[in-house]
């Protein structure tokens, strides 16, 4: 008997899933037009949220990347003997605003720059046996505000070719970042209204000329979960497919960025496509479906006062 009742009820739960599934497949086909709309703005705004977080987030990892370069590179002529580095190296050492200071070979510093290079570092094979690279000294001062005083100093040592740090554009970078964040939060903002506004006149449209079906079915005892879950899926449908498609666009836009910055920027340290790119795109979906649940909601929610 036990059984004999647990197919039923198995049977039951299959039998309102195919309802609810085939409610929302006619709905959906019955004002396809609105469909369209809905996953095509769902698509629009989620595509430029992607745009926006990789913006966002690829200039902090630039203004990092900056901001760990405050130290001073001190590049040396090439040809100094050992006995005219040691001289540099005890120069630098007696200047009153350097803390401390190491020296990196051209080895070291092409293994770096690989480093740097991620998945471009089949670049650096044109070189073959070659190390275009200096040696230099990576000079860290006491207070970041010595920064630029001590770069000075440091750049009319005899043997010392060049003296860079990137404090500035580190601290200008960052707050264009900034800038680009709370524009970005604005605008997301902006476009997740609009979205939920869309789908839930999408959605609303179906409850409405539904009215009176739904007025009965509240009559005859229906749940308003019972009542409700077909609408609620096709808002997760629609934020589903809007936030799968946005996905997809915004991978190959983001490879097709990435191709096109390294063909002219090999240095840009840009985030590897993987696996940000699959993190991104589950942030997307998950946002669509969101999206796609509030908007449903909000439509429901007077028509179920019966």
């Amino acid at each position: 008997m036990s059984a004999t009742n647990n197919e039923g009820g198995t049977e039951m739960n299959f039998q309102t899933i195919e309802y609810y599934f085939h409610e929302v497949f006619l709905s959906m086909i019955r004002k396809r037009w609105m469909t369209f709309a809905s996953i095509g703005t769902v698509t629009v705004s989620l595509f430029v949220l992607g745009v926006f977080l990789i913006l966002v987030m690829n200039m902090t990892k630039l203004a990092a990347s900056l901001e760990n370069q405050v130290q001073i590179s001190a590049y040396l002529i090439d040809g100094l003997t050992a006995e005219e580095q040691k001289e540099i190296a005890q120069t630098l050492k007696d200047l009153s605003t350097v803390s401390k200071i190491e020296y990196v070979t051209k080895e070291q510093a092409l293994k770096t720059l690989q480093e740097r290079l991620g998945e471009q570092k089949k670049i650096l094979d044109a070189l073959g046996d070659s190390n275009p690279l200096p040696n230099y000294f990576l000079v860290t001062v006491k207070n970041s505000s010595d920064v630029k005083r001590t770069a000075e100093v440091i750049a009319d040592i005899y043997g010392v070719e060049e003296a860079k740090y990137g404090q500035d554009v580190a601290t200008n970078l960052f707050e264009l970042t900034h800038l680009v964040r709370v524009f970005g939060i604005i605008l997301m903002l902006i476009l997740a209204m609009a979205t939920i506004f869309i789908i839930s006149n999408t959605i609303r449209l179906t409850v409405f000329a539904r009215r009176k079906e739904i007025a009965i079915m509240k009559y005859v005892g229906a749940t308003d979960d019972f009542i409700r879950w077909p609408f609620v899926l096709e808002g997760i449908l629609l934020g589903l497919i809007g936030g799968s498609v946005s996905a997809i666009i915004l991978r190959s836009f983001y490879s097709a960025m990435a191709e096109k910055i390294y063909s002219t920027l090999a240095f840009f340290p840009l985030i590897e496509q993987f696996p940000f790119l699959n993190y991104l795109s589950l942030c997307l979906i998950l946002a669509g479906i969101s999206i796609g649940v509030l908007g449903s909601t909000i439509s429901l929610k007077k028509f179920l006062e019966v």
